[in-house]
């Protein structure tokens, strides 16, 4: 039987209607990925081992990893005034352990305290808001109307709220089962980062290189664009995100104190902490902000919202732009969903984490695709696309 030629296949409907048909391609993808998700869910057990296993050393891991990508320009710059590597490496790290030494003598007792105060005063500041906006609902007959379902919302605020405040500050019995398994995992952590981080920052650059040898001839240059662009994305996130948030507690934490808001400091930290969120991170961090506020009063109120706008005004036409700019090219829109499943499913790691490891992941989709593009042929311009061009150019 002779085989049909290249262009009776291309003319075929099987090559018209599927192959050439990217909705069925894309259909046929989404669903292979369900089902490989599928069957994986029904043999998880069988990976158990490997997870907790996993699950010991993601915490080192993680940490080595920021520090990385944050000391790594540090110990580039050592290197090329001409201090060998290893040194300049030991010279960060004992400039990190002083400025840890400092950090825990000075602001973690003082941020430990007020924290402390702050959840045992938590359900008396909630209760004072709940009674200020019952007095403005009485006050303005327009939102009498609906002062039962603002109640019983602000109600069931204030009792978790409550709730949450008696549990940090009184049962910490309850926390006995899981603190010998927190214990364990922060001392590996504590232990086995600086080694890796040691070793990353000293030996990164011979690791890529052998990793390369060992792919076929053919892989090598595009496994290293990869690798590059993944590795760019990285730190020009890591590096910019840390730069920011340290702005930004710093911003808070000077102004907060400027107009005598309590813990200013604490909250300003906090702050900075959670500005590493991208788009949610700032919004959460001024809710205790607001509950002090309106406990102090409408003067306070207004002070805080100042002081927001300013610093929101600052980071994003100046701050952001300068140390951020685009690098991760991600729609607001994208990150948000991110944010939210990833959240959802993995907690705060998923939250801290999932922006980086999905930039990494695009530009490693996006070589494939590329590739895809170049050797499958389904993507070349058809004869209506050329048609239109040509009618536009004529029309021109």
């Amino acid at each position: 039987m002779n085989r049909p030629s290249e262009k009776e296949f291309k003319n075929s409907l099987f090559f018209k209607w599927i192959l050439n048909n990217q909705a069925v391609i894309a259909l046929m993808i989404t669903f292979l990925v369900f089902l490989t998700i599928f069957i994986f869910t029904k043999i998880s057990f069988m990976f158990k081992p490997v997870f907790d296993f996993l699950a010991v050393l993601i915490l080192p891991l993680v940490i080595s990893g920021l520090l990385y990508y944050l000391l790594k320009p540090m110990v580039t710059f050592l290197e090329k005034r001409g201090i060998k590597r290893v040194t300049a490496i030991l010279s960060v790290f004992t400039i990190i352990i002083l400025l840890l030494i400092w950090a825990m003598s000075s602001f973690i007792p003082m941020m430990s305290n007020q924290l402390r105060h702050f959840m045992e005063d938590l359900p008396s500041y909630v209760n004072k808001v709940q009674m200020e906006t019952s007095s403005f609902i009485d006050h303005n007959p327009w939102l009498k109307s609906y002062k039962g379902e603002i109640s019983s919302m602000l109600s069931n605020i204030s009792s978790q709220a409550v709730s949450y405040a008696e549990k940090f500050s009184k049962n910490v019995l309850d926390w006995a089962g899981n603190l010998a398994s927190t214990v364990a995992r922060v001392t590996v952590a504590t232990i086995m980062a600086p080694f890796i981080l040691f070793y990353l920052l000293r030996d990164s650059r011979n690791m890529k290189n052998g990793f390369l040898m060992v792919l076929p001839t053919k892989l090598r240059q595009p496994t290293d664009r990869i690798l590059r662009e993944m590795n760019s994305q990285m730190s020009g996130y890591v590096q910019g995100q840390i730069i920011v948030a340290i702005t930004v507690g710093v911003i808070f934490s000077i102004m907060y104190s400027i107009i005598g808001l309590r813990y200013g400091v604490t909250l300003g930290i906090i702050a900075g902490v959670l500005n590493m969120v991208p788009y949610l991170g700032s919004f959460v961090a001024q809710i205790p902000v607001f509950i002090l506020a309106l406990v102090a009063g409408p003067v306070m109120v207004v002070k805080v919202a100042i002081v927001f706008v300013i610093e929101q005004t600052l980071e994003g036409r100046f701050v952001s732009p300068l140390v951020l700019g685009n690098k991760l090219s991600i729609h607001p829109i994208t990150i948000m969903f991110i944010l939210l499943t990833s959240g959802a499913m993995f907690g705060v790691w998923g939250v801290f984490l999932s922006i980086p490891i999905y930039a990494s992941i695009k530009v490693v989709v996006k070589e494939l695709f590329d590739w895809y593009k170049a050797v499958s042929g389904l993507y070349t311009v058809d004869v209506v696309t050329e048609e239109r061009s040509e009618e536009v150019k004529n029309v021109e």
